[in-house]
């Protein structure tokens, strides 16, 4: 199994940034993509960014150019760098690390105040 700790939520004015930390443990080496997905209230969970053991990412339409995704296999830490953050960026954030199953992280919350 994986275990994930997602970091670096929390409460910004339209324009800032928040960086996002994801620390995988257990067994991760057999992952073979990790991702971020959002999910704001009276919605569905979607995909913000992934990032693939080879280095190739992957955004959602309405993050490319301001959100990038990036991964330290050395601290088995995957991070989304988030700027220019909009009102509509607000939900909770949630960290993914796909083996045969995918595995969540508890979520952070992310508010972005006008």
């Amino acid at each position: 199994q994986v275990q994930l700790v997602e970091s670096g939520g929390g409460l910004v004015q339209a324009g800032r940034s928040l960086r996002l930390s994801c620390a995988a443990s257990g067994s991760i080496f057999s992952i073979n993509a990790m991702g971020w997905y959002r999910q704001a209230p009276g919605k569905q969970r979607e995909l913000v960014a992934t990032i693939t053991n080879s280095g190739s990412t992957n955004y959602a339409n309405s993050v490319k150019g301001r959100f990038t995704i990036s991964r330290d296999n050395a601290k088995n830490t995957v991070y989304l760098q988030m700027n220019s953050l909009k009102p509509e960026d607000t939900a909770v954030y949630y960290c993914a690390a796909d083996q045969i199953l995918r595995y969540w992280g508890q979520g952070t919350q992310v508010t972005v105040s006008s």
